[in-house]
């Protein structure tokens, strides 16, 4: 996990995202896979502060950008390494980009999720609205041991607060702006 001391991840992240925003929205230029890969590896020090529950997300989460980041080498969008995959017949092989894709965009979804219900939770817990953002994005694709590691796992969490801390955030205040 890279050193938080300096950076203001939320923040980093927030403008990565803006400018893949407005690649979207401009609909005149596929998303690049490099800006997009660089964008989603601001993501992994969030799954290292949420801790144990989450941390086999967040080794599967860094491989597969850290595969998306080398794809960018040779594949130059997003929908490029699509149609590659489909071409090749391997859009649902393990390992495949396409395959890669669909599990980051499953951690962008966790961490989407898990942001929205911190915002619409009262209290200081991240148990709940952790618990819904996994059940949402994760769950459905785990199996009942898994599922149950992480169950236990939830009430290792760090707080709201704490969780802020760890990323260098002052106060609630920050989910606000």
């Amino acid at each position: 996990m890279a050193d938080l001391d300096d950076n203001k991840p939320l923040r980093d992240i927030s403008e990565a995202f803006k400018e893949l925003a407005a690649t979207v929205n401009a609909q005149t230029a596929d998303v690049e896979v490099a800006p997009f890969s660089r964008a989603c590896s601001l993501i992994s020090p969030l799954f290292g502060c949420l801790g144990i529950a989450f941390k086999f997300a967040e080794i599967d989460y860094v491989a597969k950008v850290k595969d998306l980041a080398e794809a960018s080498k040779s594949i130059g969008s997003l929908q490029a390494l699509l149609e590659q995959d489909i071409a090749a017949n391997t859009i649902k092989k393990a390992g495949s980009h396409s395959r890669n894709l669909l599990r980051v965009k499953r951690g962008l979804d966790m961490v989407r999720i898990l942001f929205e219900q911190m915002l619409a939770t009262e209290g200081n817990s991240l148990k709940d609205p952790a618990s819904k953002a996994y059940a949402q994005v994760f769950a459905p694709h785990h199996g009942w041991a898994i599922r149950k590691a992480v169950a236990a796992g939830m009430y290792a969490l760090p707080t709201k607060a704490q969780l802020l801390r760890k990323l260098n955030e002052e106060g609630d205040a920050v989910l606000f702006t």
